[in-house]
């Protein structure tokens, strides 16, 4: 069995690769570019102008590592890199519009999840009577989905004109998306992120649409952590020892991400940084039907394919866009604090 001194220099190895592999692709690639420079003066026109435009096309790759991939891998490596991801929905301004639309994103996420290998499973999904999801909680399993899913979080707009609409008129609705970080029962404790003294356990029979008892058991759990006045009520499963651990998971997985947006709020506050909020009320998107358009107001991005959006596929177009965003406000602090 590996010492945990091995498993640690394992880990270290694992996180210099990225470092290693653009190190070998500048200097393979540099050495492409001084073999074809001696082709430059080559009598033959042909040979000339091919060996130039190619020229041409490895000074702008190595401008990207350069400009891009070198400054990035000097970001310090995310600590929530190994955690998976909690995503919560809730529908918003426009009644069924809004819970159908929150469908479409839940079937959006789960594809993109599907697309990365990750585990998506629905946890929690309350049906709108007029038709859609009211509200739903995903868990996505997998490396490095929270830190791909994280700025998700925020108000998703659509507009489009409404199946039951016989003005054809466009209506506006919203969806509330809370990206958080699922840790494991072990590494709350080990986070100290509660105590069980400042836990309030409530067990209740589970309630249907209308209210009425499904069950004859108290199955449901509801918990409140005192201190936060957080509450998370959990009835979908079909034990009080699954619906106990099932909401433990998602209390953990709110007060870890109050953590985090706690010590980024401390960071940003202690290098007076102009880091564009992260205010999960502000609309970050919005789906235009009509237009085939999909934008993110963040960082002023539109995608001209809104079908391969919400088929999971060109979401990571965005997720790419926002990483690369946030590396780069990352390193201007990170200089700004070197130079004070």
């Amino acid at each position: 069995m590996a010492s945990p001194e091995d498993i640690e220099r394992l880990r270290q190895l694992k996180e210099s690769e990225p470092l290693q592999d653009a190190w070998d692709h500048w200097t393979s690639t540099l050495k492409v570019l001084e073999d074809i420079k001696l082709l430059l003066d080559d009598p033959d026109p042909a040979m000339k102008a091919l060996a130039s435009e190619e020229a041409a096309e490895l000074d702008q790759k190595l401008s990207t590592i350069l400009n891009h991939t070198f400054p990035s891998l000097l970001v310090p490596p995310s600590t929530t890199a190994n955690l998976s991801a909690l995503v919560e929905l809730k529908s918003g301004v426009g009644g069924t519009e809004s819970s159908l639309f929150l469908e479409t994103l839940l079937r959006m996420y789960t594809r993109f999840s599907q697309s990365h290998s990750w585990k998506a499973n629905v946890v929690v999904s309350n049906e709108n009577e007029g038709g859609g999801i009211k509200d739903a909680i995903i868990e996505i399993k997998g490396s490095n989905s929270y830190d791909t899913l994280r700025w998700e979080s925020g108000v998703h707009r659509v507009q489009r004109v409404p199946a039951t609409e016989s003005g054809g008129r466009v209506h506006t609705s919203t969806v509330a998306v809370i990206v958080l970080p699922l840790i494991e029962e072990q590494d709350a404790q080990k986070e100290a992120l509660y105590s069980m003294d400042d836990i309030k356990l409530e067990v209740m029979r589970a309630r249907g649409a209308g209210g009425q008892h499904v069950n004859k058991t108290e199955s449901a759990v509801r918990l409140t952590h005192i201190p936060t006045g957080i509450t998370v009520s959990m009835q979908d499963e079909r034990s009080q020892h699954q619906n106990k651990r099932r909401a433990f998971q998602v209390l953990s997985a709110r007060l870890m991400d109050r953590k985090i947006t706690r010590e980024i709020a401390e960071r940003r506050a202690r290098k007076n940084s102009l880091i564009k909020s992260a205010d999960r009320s502000e609309k970050i998107r919005t789906y235009n039907y009509a237009q085939e358009r999909v934008t993110d107001h963040r960082i002023g991005l539109s995608i001209m394919n809104l079908s391969s959006v919400i088929e999971g596929n060109a979401l990571q177009d965005f997720t790419d866009a926002l990483k690369q965003d946030f590396e780069e406000t990352t390193m201007e602090d990170m200089l700004e604090s070197e130079s004070e």
